[in-house]
């Protein structure tokens, strides 16, 4: 059995990723294995350099090969926004309805519903970094659904679907998720190098 960290304490994040390793012969260890790990800041302009600067934290620290990610919202009627800072973009309110009314009413202002979800995922072993992105398009639901998933997932409906994020179990959400696309780009690449 390969071990592997996932550096991360997000519940919701380690059940997504552990879910799409199950049938592997790979070892998903997280923050939880390791409790005496701190954080560093995460001071990355892109979700590439933020997911880099956890991994090559973690690898350092723990030595063993260390993925991340960093994952956020873009949406159209924002301009782009809150992208990178889309955890601290709902922390600023300390209020998940008030973020997503503030949304949804400027969506509707502008006519302009677009959105998109992206993760960068990066994996750090002897020294280098490798990245993997995943993409998934949608709009802005007129109300929150769902009691599923988390952060913006009850206002986000992808590409192709009726349901929110919100709306949808897990194994439903992995078909088709930002983090499931580039999770599976990067289980194909340690499946491989494992062997």
């Amino acid at each position: 059995m390969k071990k592997i960290i996932f550096f991360s304490h997000n519940d919701n994040k380690i059940k997504e990723v552990k879910k799409l390793f199950e049938e592997t012969e790979i070892n998903i260890l997280t923050l939880y294995d390791f409790p005496n790990i701190s954080k560093p800041n995460e001071t990355g302009s892109t979700f590439d350099e933020n997911a880099k600067i956890k991994s090559i934290y973690g690898y350092k620290k723990i030595k063993l090969p260390c993925f991340a990610d960093d994952s956020g919202i873009c949406i159209g009627a924002l301009g782009g926004s809150p992208g990178i800072k889309s955890k601290r973009f709902l922390k600023i309110n300390n209020d998940h309805k008030k973020t997503f009314k503030t949304i949804i009413n400027k969506t509707k202002e502008l006519s302009n519903f677009y959105a998109y979800f992206q993760t960068s995922v990066s994996l750090t072993f002897d020294n280098q970094s490798i990245f993997f992105q995943g993409v998934v398009s949608g709009k802005i639901s007129s109300e929150p659904r769902g009691k599923y998933g988390f952060h913006y997932d009850p206002i986000f409906i992808p590409e192709g679907s009726k349901k929110t994020f919100g709306e949808m179990t897990v194994e439903e959400k992995n078909k088709i998720s930002h983090r499931a696309r580039a999770i599976e780009k990067l289980k194909k690449f340690l499946i491989k190098s494992f062997n």
